[in-house]
């Protein structure tokens, strides 16, 4: 039988996603002053609990409270949010969907103004960024060893609170991608050095998450298909880095790319391929070569592609071609909530949205994410999204709302 976009999906788990549109991870960035869920999260999450997708994977929750990627986060270190976390996931889960949530440490790329420290594989500083990142401190064996129970913890707390499943984020230059990149982990220990060692980090964080939820609790992690800088991981050690995942048993494996330095899963690296933007999708050519080698080498893993879709062709072709097993949208479902029930009822596609811009050069980027980031805070709040919205009046509005301006810097990672 052809698979569509309505195709349901069965995981290696047993889970079964009803059809094939996932809301992919945002930076929602909707936690309050302690790091708890908000009532706007949740009136979010019900926004898109009817938007018709099959899976809803949440935005980064770290797994550390000293640690933080950016003003917002959701923390999750044990059950003191434990309430605040089931309505949450009540609500996500309202209309049947799937819903899982992102796991993440920033390692390097944690703010000064928000923590008083960084910490990364080895010491070695964001470039790109003057002033925005502390340098960091190169983590000990034990604080590994803590920082991967933390994921399992984080991992049970959320389980226990009604979500469906996890993804662990190993992409964007945060903590995990930090230890597989040779230009950021030169490590000499067992945590580096060689491919195996630098994916070493990865491996026993999922197969720690496993044993901790078992065999029927979805598992998937999100993946740069490579660094796009020199020197970095490429395609190649990506792929090794694939299949060992597959041995692992993960459950749906999200293809990314780039980091803070990089931008590509934004679709700005300067050598993306034509072929690829051409195709709608950025990372659908690297998709395909892994199929490849999973199937090569005997594997089977299921696949997610987020960034650039925006047409029903497009994502039919993906889905029906066999390239990738699940479409992830992101900003699209932010302007358009209703998204994937339009598009399964055989809609064309996302209308075209383009943001107000500054034209303010170097502040293009920020004030773009500052932009859609308004536009989620619109929704908790009960409002539709805004597309005339203009963007010299996000600046003093994210502010006030994040309590970026102000917010004492966290506790000492050694402390």
């Amino acid at each position: 039988m052809p698979v569509e976009l309505s195709t349901p999906l069965t995981l290696p788990s047993g889970a079964v996603l009803a059809n094939r549109i996932a809301k992919a991870a945002l930076s929602e960035a909707l936690g309050d002053r302690v790091q708890a869920p908000t009532q706007e999260l949740v009136r979010l999450y019900d926004r898109w609990a009817a938007s018709g997708a099959g899976l809803l994977i949440t935005g980064n929750v770290m797994v550390d409270g000293r640690a933080l990627g950016e003003p917002g986060n959701i923390v999750v270190e044990d059950e003191q949010h434990a309430d605040l976390l089931r309505e949450w996931a009540a609500a996500a889960m309202a209309d049947g969907a799937q819903a899982w949530v992102q796991l993440n440490h920033p390692g390097r790329q944690a703010p000064r103004g928000l923590n008083r420290e960084a910490v990364a594989p080895s010491e070695i500083t964001v470039t790109g960024a003057p002033g925005v990142f502390n340098k960091p401190r190169a983590l000990s064996s034990g604080e590994i060893g803590e920082i991967i129970r933390r994921f399992t913890t984080a991992a049970r707390v959320v389980v226990d609170a009604g979500f469906t499943g996890v993804q662990i984020h190993a992409a964007h230059g945060y903590l995990i991608s930090q230890f597989l990149s040779p230009l950021t982990n030169k490590r000499t220990d067992k945590w580096g050095g060689s491919p195996a060692n630098r994916r070493r980090f990865l491996l026993e964080i999922v197969a720690a998450v496993r044993v901790e939820l078992g065999p029927r609790t979805p598992i998937g992690v999100k993946l740069n298909s490579a660094d796009f800088q020199r020197g970095g991981m490429t395609e190649d050690e990506s792929t090794e880095v694939v299949l060992a995942l597959a041995k692992e048993g993960v459950d749906l494996l999200e293809i990314s790319g780039g980091n803070y330095e990089s931008t590509a899963f934004m679709g700005a690296a300067d050598d993306a391929e034509a072929s690829t933007r051409a195709r709608e999708a950025y990372f659908l050519d690297y998709a395909e070569r892994v199929r490849k080698s999973l199937t090569d080498s005997g594997a089977e893993m299921p696949l997610m592609v987020t960034g650039g879709f925006r047409t029903r062709s497009g994502m039919s072709e993906a889905i029906g071609g066999g390239a990738v097993d699940v479409v992830g949208l992101g900003r699209p479902l932010i302007m358009e909530p209703d998204l994937p029930r339009r598009l399964l009822a055989g809609e064309a596609g996302a209308r075209p949205v383009k943001p107000r811009r500054l034209r303010i050069k170097h502040l293009e980027g920020m004030g773009e994410l500052m932009w859609f980031g308004v536009q989620l805070r619109r929704i908790g709040r009960g409002k539709a999204p805004d597309p005339n919205r203009h963007p010299l009046r996000n600046l003093p509005h994210y502010l006030h709302t994040t309590g970026l301006i102000g917010r004492p810097a966290r506790r000492s990672l050694a402390g």
